[in-house]
């Protein structure tokens, strides 16, 4: 029997020069050979992410650092069409912020939600700037026990490097945590470093960037979840 390509859409505007972008191909690849799947990463620039794009072919989608991306709309055009229609979604850094952006906007009804990196003075930055830059650190975070992230890592406590410098405004946190969107991952400070959406087969968002594990050889364990859970919906 044929192996049916897994598709993965890649939300974000690519940029040879940022080091994630260099590093997801190579983990994607890494995660076919690993599951044995024939994996397709397409890039989907946002500003061609439009009311008219077909969304449908794609089996899971992956919103990828490099923010503000051209266009924030196309963006959460794209993470809204994965929340809703339950396709396997990963985000990572900008990708984290966005799904936080998104679901604010089209769940708890926050029309006034903004990203402080594009609406400074907002009268609700949901992203803020971070009090310590995470800029080339590499912390430690907490997983919840239980929660996807902590299943695909294989242990509750884990080293991730950054490259950011917004995060979760913490006036806004505990209203952002009070339903599906659940908070699974934190430093050492307390500070969120990643959600999952109750109720949803796979949609995990992380401030740090996982798929850099990549770049030195090692498999990023939430990439090889994001290929599996694309194979157990094709399934």
């Amino acid at each position: 029997m044929e192996n049916p390509v897994i598709r993965i859409a890649l939300i974000g505007d690519y940029d040879p020069q940022v080091t994630a972008h260099q590093a997801i191909p190579l983990a994607l690849g890494m995660a076919a050979e690993h599951t044995g799947k024939d994996v397709q990463g397409l890039w989907l620039a946002t500003d061609s992410i439009s009311t008219y794009t077909s969304l449908d072919e794609f089996d899971g989608f992956w919103c990828v650092p490099a923010s503000p991306y051209r266009s924030m709309d196309g963006a959460l055009r794209a993470i809204r069409f994965a929340r809703e229609q339950q396709r396997p979604f990963l985000g990572t850094c900008g990708g984290f912020q966005h799904a936080v952006l998104e679901y604010a906007r089209n769940v708890l009804g926050w029309s006034n939600a903004e990203h402080g990196e594009t609406s400074p003075d907002a009268a609700r930055a949901l992203l803020t700037p971070l009090t310590c830059s995470l800029v080339e650190v590499v912390d430690s975070i907490h997983l919840r026990k239980g929660s996807l992230i902590a299943k695909a890592y294989e242990t509750s406590e884990i080293r991730e490097g950054y490259r950011c410098r917004f995060g979760v405004n913490p006036l806004f946190e505990q209203a952002l945590l009070q339903h599906e969107l659940h908070a699974v991952g934190h430093d050492a400070a307390q500070s969120l470093r990643a959600l999952e959406l109750k109720g949803h087969p796979f949609f995990v968002a992380t401030l740090f960037q996982p798929e850099r594990a990549a770049l030195t050889g090692t498999l990023p364990p939430l990439v090889r979840a994001l290929v599996e859970a694309c194979a157990e919906r094709r399934s």
